[in-house]
């Protein structure tokens, strides 16, 4: 819950690690105060999720012992993920968002289309399963997630109309693992080496390309395919993130 402590100064801060899994750094200098004032910003990664916001509550104005709004952090992250979990209006996170508009902007057919889910983690594999399997329009798929820890993958892997893999691991899905006419999002970026390449490495997805895309309708490239939809995606939560602040959505 809410943690109480001490600072000497504002912008004296250092970069503090709770038990909670919770790192903060004040970014705004204080007066010279030896507390910081409400208005104090600060960055804050909760379990590697940046959240970036105003936390100190109002007692520190009165020079008591400042209480780190933490209550106030992780439920601003929190109810972001419990709206996104739920279908209502939410900040998506960019890289599952930018999946499902490739899909949707490709004219791929969702609506229950067996869609495979290759890789569990919290910013892509979680939240690209949830959004597809949302009652809506460019969603209402059949979503299967497959992982680590799943035996036989490809038995899932070759019913799927649509694989979405982000592993984190070359070659997790190979040609053999999927039906014809599949259409493969390759979310993976990983580094091999290539003695060929000046940099003595090229970038490659999770999935094997070459011979994918002899099978699969639609494939993404990497690099070039989800990484400037990601970008895009970021870009577009922040002019939606300025309408709001300006009172226009």
């Amino acid at each position: 819950q809410g943690q109480t402590f001490l600072e000497e100064n504002a912008k004296n801060v250092n970069v503090k690690t709770m038990d909670s899994g919770l790192q903060y750094e004040v970014l705004s200098e204080g007066q010279g105060d030896a507390h910081p004032k409400a208005s104090d910003r600060v960055k804050v990664h909760y379990h590697g999720t940046l959240i970036d916001g105003t936390v100190f509550d109002s007692s520190v104005d009165r020079g008591e012992p400042i209480s780190f709004g933490l209550n106030q952090v992780i439920k601003g992250w929190t109810e972001g993920v419990q709206y996104m979990v739920v279908g209502e209006k939410a900040f998506l996170p960019c890289t599952p968002h930018g999946v499902v508009q490739l899909l949707v902007r490709s004219k791929v057919e969702t609506e229950g289309a067996h869609v495979v889910v290759v890789g569990r983690s919290n910013i892509v594999g979680k939240p690209v399963a949830n959004m597809l399997l949302q009652k809506k329009d460019g969603a209402n798929a059949t979503v299967t997630i497959c992982h680590t820890r799943t035996k036989d993958m490809a038995h899932f892997t070759r019913q799927a109309d649509i694989v979405i893999a982000a592993a984190g691991r070359p070659n997790t899905v190979t040609a053999d693992m999927v039906k014809d006419g599949v259409v493969v999002i390759d979310v993976g970026v990983n580094r091999v080496e290539d003695a060929s390449k000046k940099r003595g490495y090229r970038l490659v997805g999770d999935v094997d390309f070459e011979g994918l895309k002899e099978k699969a309708s639609l494939i993404t490239p990497v690099p070039g395919g989800v990484g400037p939809m990601t970008i895009t995606m970021l870009l577009y939560n922040t002019v939606e993130s300025a309408k709001m602040a300006a009172g226009l959505a």
